[in-house]
């Protein structure tokens, strides 16, 4: 299985619009986030985890071409407002994409593109076929995908577990039961803003006590803020199995 990390950033991304901090203006690649979501590519099946706005330009950086479903992890629109953009999938591969999302994110969605799921379709509408998933594992082709419980502040959203890989975004708590499933992952991919204190988002530390409580082989960092600090002095304080993850960064796992 090889995920790429398509943005590793927070809402606004990096560069801020306006900011004119050592991060924003850094020439470094590494300090250039788009907003958070990863692609799962797995025997033959393509899957992206949150369309967000970046979802286009993602798409075409990582010259994707191919693409079977889209999981969601909750409703925010950073993770996605790029719905709309997967409508060359559908004419040039003439094939629907299966999308993977709670009966509450399938709600947002039919909000904010009401026209997708309108009675009424004319030419060049995205196609799609809706799955409608819990809090229990799920099928796409041969792989279970297993939903983890994560709170966002007061909002429930969701992790994923794929084979000996996690994806978890957007957390602040996470239950022991949740962790029961997490353990035994080889790679952990969790949130980290900033240092501060934040009411809806780990912080570094937090984000660093729950991966060494977890002991993944390797865990890679995203949903990654400016006031993180730069990538290059960042890493230097992390442990040697923890890692700020990158727009770009391809990564193996079983």
């Amino acid at each position: 299985m090889k995920v790429t990390f398509l943005g590793t950033g927070t809402s606004q991304g990096i560069p801020v619009i306006t900011c004119n901090c050592p991060v924003c203006q850094s020439p470094d690649h590494k300090n250039k986030r788009l907003r958070v979501s990863v692609l799962v590519e797995m025997g033959d099946k393509t899957i992206v985890i949150d369309s967000g706005p970046d979802f286009r330009y993602q798409m075409l950086r990582a010259n994707v071409k191919d693409l079977d479903a889209i999981i969601y992890t909750h409703e925010h629109k950073d993770h996605v407002a790029g719905l709309d953009d997967i409508r060359p999938f559908n004419y040039l591969l003439k094939k629907n994409i299966d999308i993977y999302a709670t009966t509450r994110v399938q709600d947002a969605l039919k909000r904010e593109f009401s026209y997708i799921f309108a009675d009424t379709h004319y030419p060049g509408l995205p196609q799609i076929d809706v799955h409608t998933i819990t809090d229990q594992p799920f099928e796409i082709g041969n792989t279970t995908v297993i939903p983890l419980n994560i709170m966002h502040y007061k909002l429930p959203i969701l992790g994923f577990r794929i084979h000996d890989f996690t994806y978890i975004t957007d957390a602040k708590t996470i239950s022991e039961e949740t962790i029961e499933k997490v353990k035994g992952t080889k790679i952990l991919v969790i949130n980290a803003l900033q240092h501060e204190e934040h009411v809806s988002h780990f912080t570094l530390q937090e984000a660093i006590d729950f991966a060494q409580k977890i002991g993944a082989e390797m865990t890679y960092l995203t949903h990654i803020s400016h006031n993180l600090g730069l990538h290059e002095e960042v890493e230097k304080e992390l442990p040697k199995n923890i890692k700020l993850a990158y727009d770009g960064l391809s990564i193996f796992c079983e």
